[in-house]
């Protein structure tokens, strides 16, 4: 069980040991920001978003058909869809407001500030955990394509069945929890899980405060 993201964030940097001098941290927002910002800070690296969402029926938003990233990569859950029905006009009506809360939250977090260059360094891709993994999958996907030197997943906790499929698509999987509950809940782990506001985590990625006094303030 966590304290919060940060703590987590901070057992998760000590787990990975070190990254490469060019080692480039991009964290998965929400909840993936606060964790990625402990790691910023112990590794001593700039820390980035990478941007994918999932895909989800309005009348389930908890159910994701699967996840799209910034530059437009979609991970589906094919057995899903195909259980569901669903047709290529209806991905494309779930996607449409998908695409545009990518944009937003592109605009928001990185402002007109270009991504960071991914081609030949060490990417680590980072949230404050898995469950089905398609946002995740997206995300890697999205990456690939930049053709990083070592693609890396670091989350604190994940269902052991998501970290075996994961495995097959980056160089090296870390998590702090592999967990084998057949109801699986990313909360149930930590103590303190509210959403920040995105004010708030605009600041985080441009917060510097030394490790220990921000875990200090996380415990008050």
């Amino acid at each position: 069980m966590f304290h919060d993201r940060f703590e987590a964030g901070l057992l998760l940097a000590e787990a990975l040991g070190s990254c490469a001098s060019d080692a480039c941290l991009l964290a998965i927002p929400r909840g993936g920001i606060e964790v990625g910002h402990a790691m910023s800070l112990h590794l001593k690296r700039p820390l980035d978003v990478i941007i994918p969402r999932k895909i989800v029926l309005p009348e389930n938003p908890e159910l994701a058909v699967g996840a799209m990233t910034l530059d437009g990569s979609i991970e589906l859950n094919h057995e899903l869809v195909a259980r569901l029905g669903l047709t290529e006009s209806d991905i494309e009506e779930l996607v449409r407001p998908v695409r545009a809360e990518i944009g937003r939250r592109l605009r928001l977090y990185r402002g007109e500030q270009p991504g960071p260059r991914l081609e030949g360094r060490e990417v680590i891709l980072i949230d404050d955990g898995l469950a089905t993994g398609y946002t995740m999958m997206a995300a890697i996907k999205s990456v690939s394509r930049e053709h990083p030197r070592r693609l890396v997943v670091a989350v604190p906790v994940s269902p052991a069945s998501t970290c075996e499929h994961l495995r097959s698509m980056v160089d090296e999987v870390v998590v702090l929890h592999q967990a084998h509950e057949s109801c699986f809940a990313v909360s149930a782990f930590y103590t303190n899980f509210r959403d920040l506001p995105d004010e708030e985590l605009v600041g985080i990625l441009h917060d510097r405060t030394l490790p220990s006094q921000k875990s200090a303030q996380s415990k008050a």
